[in-house]
């Protein structure tokens, strides 16, 4: 492992976190995947040079297994809120990892996430966020275009 490298566990091997694994190792991160649907490894291009574990990410084991105490970063991309949410909550409280972090679909559940010391991406507040920006921008356009 490099020198200034860190060592990062995944959950969710979908398009969101086979990106990241397939970047982080790209820079030279050790990176470790945890996916319960092993066909979704399938996502990780030819050079990931990470671990993959096929197994569900919610039982004690398997983040051990993954050497969860030994991670600089955590981060939880499955599908489901609720899963990322104790898992992400397991990494922080059990494992005590410094840097977790966690997709979260429904911007109401973001505070319950923050409140917990978990940090979040939120795709439907930034994907609304650059809409409205660009609706904004574009009624400026459109009202100087009038003068």
């Amino acid at each position: 492992m490099a020198k200034n490298s860190l060592y990062i566990v995944i959950v969710g091997c979908g398009r969101l976190g086979s990106y990241l694994a397939n970047h982080l190792s790209g820079v030279g991160h050790s990176v470790v995947v945890i996916e319960k649907d092993e066909a979704n490894f399938d996502n990780l291009s030819p050079d990931f040079s990470g671990f993959r574990l096929g197994a569900d990410a919610t039982h004690l084991e398997v983040l051990k297994q993954a050497k969860l105490d030994k991670a600089d970063v955590f981060v939880a991309t499955t599908r489901e809120d609720n899963v990322n949410l104790m898992v992400a909550q397991v990494a922080r409280k059990v494992f005590f990892v410094s840097i977790v972090l966690a997709r979260v679909f429904d911007p109401k559940r973001e505070q319950i996430y923050t409140q917990l010391g978990i940090r979040t991406i939120c795709p439907t507040s930034v994907a609304a966020e650059l809409f409205l920006q660009a609706i904004k921008d574009a009624d400026n356009t459109h009202k100087a275009g009038k003068k």
